[in-house]
């Protein structure tokens, strides 16, 4: 049984239709976009693979507490937690909003603790799971207009290792997947010069897809990772080494 957060677009599709591809009932968490939820819930199911469908926003404690309680009550059990909702709101720093600041926090961060405290206390009972949270290069070399987002990833990051240590004994491995620049409805905003600049900074030459990253998240799920927990695995074409 897993989890995706962020589940019907980009990265979050992409790491639903792997995990339930290699036999994982997954819940597709999302909160705004119903009708893309509901394709990629169609693409699994057409597949072969198994999911369901779940609305509510990753940074309010009281829904995640109450869906997370739902989920194993109806399921008993929460295998898999892939920690990818995200958002950006991008903006010089000096410009940049504090309700911006806040937002972009509130989501990306809080809301991986809020899901995280909710379902590693059904794995410590089972003493088992694997906890996935999806960082960025972008809060390991930071990135100019990004402070916000780089400030989360950067959590993320520092969560990941703390949550290694403390939830290893339960027999719960945290890890972490860190993408560079990958083609979603997110990067497409940006300008087109940008574009060219950061692909003059990747060694391989290419943008990076959804596709690219969905197995990593399935190897860190998987027992092939047994012995691995506290890591970051780069997935950016060399863009962060």
């Amino acid at each position: 049984m897993a989890l995706v957060t962020g589940g019907s677009r980009g990265i979050g599709r992409a790491v639903s239709r792997e995990l339930a591809l290699a036999g994982a009932t997954v819940i597709i968490n999302f909160q705004r976009a119903e009708e893309s939820a509901r394709k990629v819930a169609r693409e699994i199911e057409n597949s072969g693979g198994s999911c369901e469908l779940l609305r509510f926003d990753v940074s309010e404690a009281e829904e995640v507490q109450y869906m997370c309680q739902d989920i194993l009550k109806r399921h008993g059990r929460i295998d898999i937690l892939v920690n990818n909702a995200g958002i950006t709101r991008d903006q010089l720093f000096v410009r940049m909003k504090p309700e911006d600041w806040r937002r972009v926090l509130d989501v990306n961060l809080t809301g991986v603790f809020l899901c995280t405290r909710y379902v590693a206390k059904a794995m410590m009972k089972r003493r088992s799971g694997s906890i996935i949270n999806m960082a960025s290069v972008a809060g390991m070399a930071g990135n100019p207009g990004q402070a916000n987002y780089s400030a989360s990833k950067a959590g993320i990051i520092g969560l990941t290792k703390s949550l290694a240590k403390e939830l290893a004994p339960w027999g719960i491995r945290v890890n972490a997947v860190a993408p560079g620049y990958i083609e979603t409805d997110m990067t497409q905003a940006l300008p087109d010069q940008v574009k060219e600049e950061v692909l003059g900074l990747i060694p391989q030459r290419r943008f990076g897809t959804p596709e690219d990253v969905a197995p990593a998240v399935l190897f860190l799920a998987s027992p092939a990772s047994a012995y691995i927990t506290g890591q970051i695995i780069n997935v950016s074409g060399g863009l962060y080494m």
